[in-house]
């Protein structure tokens, strides 16, 4: 990561909360001061590349924002990774969409573009993540080799564009998943769960601020979840929006 360039990571959500979602990536995008911003859109987590929910995407963040989408296509067998290269290193702003977390790491990992990524995030490229698009650029998430049985939990790598564990708009599920992945990481482990709508910014130098809703925080202390303090938005005078990890 650029020394100067944080990484955003939204919750996104249903309803509402979604239109919240793009309007918030919109002002990211136009907040970089460049005229026609090139936004590469990584779908591998929404159905494998699916068009539809690129175009849908596509639109609403087009709609109040000068700028140019390009899927980064790479779901296909027969996909083209060299293109998938090209539109990445050339966009300035790399957007990695919701959908099924270990599928789009599974795609990623096979097409062998984990290291790409980190090098366009050491130049400095702009990114931002949506739902499972967010959990995607963190170090680790959680899956079932049997989903009716809790002993087949295991965590699987990611990115690790961030270095943090996080889930997101699992607020209604008591952030299960979350506090299952940090168990099976231990003691010391933190992990932050993004409520519906709100957005975390990490920072290369470890700070952490909220934006739009609460972020709430656990930690792994003798063996035991512990919640900690929120991470409240700027706007909240209950505590303050920043923290380090």
């Amino acid at each position: 990561m650029n020394s100067q360039t944080p990484i955003y990571l939204f919750a996104g959500g249903r309803g509402r909360k979604i239109f919240t979602t793009l309007s918030n990536v919109r002002m990211i995008i136009k907040s970089i001061g460049k005229e026609k911003p090139k936004i590469a859109f990584v779908g591998v987590a929404s159905l494998k590349d699916n068009w539809l929910i690129y175009a849908f995407i596509s639109l609403f963040i087009k709609a109040d924002c000068n700028c140019r989408m390009q899927r980064v296509v790479m779901a296909r067998p027969d996909a083209d990774i060299d293109k998938a290269r090209e539109v990445l290193q050339k966009a300035d702003v790399v957007f990695i969409s919701g959908g099924d977390a270990e599928a789009g790491m599974q795609i990623l990992k096979g097409k062998k573009m984990v290291g790409f990524f980190h090098e366009l995030a050491r130049q400095g490229k702009l990114f931002i993540g949506v739902s499972a698009g967010t959990i995607m650029m963190s170090t680790e998430w959680v899956r079932w080799k049997d989903p009716n049985d809790d002993s087949t939990a295991e965590l699987f790598l990611c990115l690790g564009l961030v270095p943090i564990i996080c889930d997101t708009h699992a607020e209604k599920d008591d952030w299960i998943e979350l506090k299952t992945a940090l168990s099976l990481k231990g003691n010391g482990a933190h992990g932050y769960g993004l409520t519906s709508g709100s957005y975390l910014k990490v920072y290369p130098d470890s700070r952490l601020e909220a934006e739009v809703d609460t972020i709430v925080r656990f930690s792994v202390v003798n063996d035991k979840i512990v919640r900690q303090a929120d991470l409240l938005p700027r706007n909240s005078h209950q505590s303050t929006n920043t923290g380090t990890l």
